[in-house]
C-alpha cells in the first residue's frame, strides 16, 4: 500500500463523510478514524492508526479491530448470531453476476464458510461464519451499499 493509495481512501472518507475505515490486503491492516472530539470508554480516538505488517516497521500495533461476525442482538433476534459488516462496502451475495448465491436462507453453514463478498476500494472481501448453523435471514439485498456494522445475516447457531 503506498502513499496515494492512502490518499484516495482519505479523500473517500471525506467525501462520503465515513468516521471509520478499514482495509486489510497482504498482511497490512489500514485503520483510519475521523478524531471528532466525542469520547470512547477508553478515551478520546486517536486520528488515525496504522498497523503494519509484522517485521514492516517498528511502529507499537494499535488494539485489534472488533469481530466482524456474529454478535447477539437483543430484542426480535435474541436466539441469533447477527453477522455485521466489518467494513464500508458494496455487497454481494455471490461471487460473480448470474452466479449462485453463496449461501441461502434455511441453509445450513459451517463455521469458516464464506457468506458474501464486500467489495471496498476495489478489493473483494469475503465475509465468513464464526459458528455452525442455520442461515435464518439475510438482511441486505445484493448490490447494495453497506456501512460498517451493518447487519447482513442471521444465523441460529447449531
Amino acid at each position: 500500500m503506498n502513499l496515494d493509495e492512502i490518499k484516495q481512501i482519505l479523500e473517500m472518507m471525506r467525501e462520503h463523510e465515513l468516521a471509520e475505515f478499514e482495509l486489510e490486503r497482504e498482511g497490512v491492516t489500514l485503520r483510519l478514524r475521523k478524531n471528532t472530539g466525542s469520547q470512547w470508554a477508553g478515551g478520546a480516538m486517536p486520528p488515525m492508526n496504522f498497523v503494519p505488517a509484522p517485521g514492516a516497521a517498528s511502529h507499537p500495533p494499535a488494539a485489534p479491530p472488533p469481530p466482524a461476525t456474529p454478535v447477539l442482538e437483543p430484542a426480535e433476534d435474541v436466539e441469533f448470531a447477527i453477522v455485521k459488516s466489518p467494513i464500508v462496502g458494496t455487497f454481494y451475495r455471490a461471487a460473480e453476476p448470474g452466479a449462485k448465491p453463496f449461501v441461502e436462507p434455511g441453509q445450513i453453514v459451517k463455521k469458516g464458510q464464506v457468506l458474501c463478498i464486500i467489495e471496498a476500494m476495489k478489493l473483494m472481501n469475503e465475509i465468513t461464519a464464526e459458528c455452525d448453523g442455520e442461515l435464518v435471514k439475510a438482511y441486505v439485498e445484493n448490490g447494495q451499499a453497506v456501512q460498517y456494522g451493518e447487519r447482513l445475516f442471521a444465523l441460529k447457531p447449531a
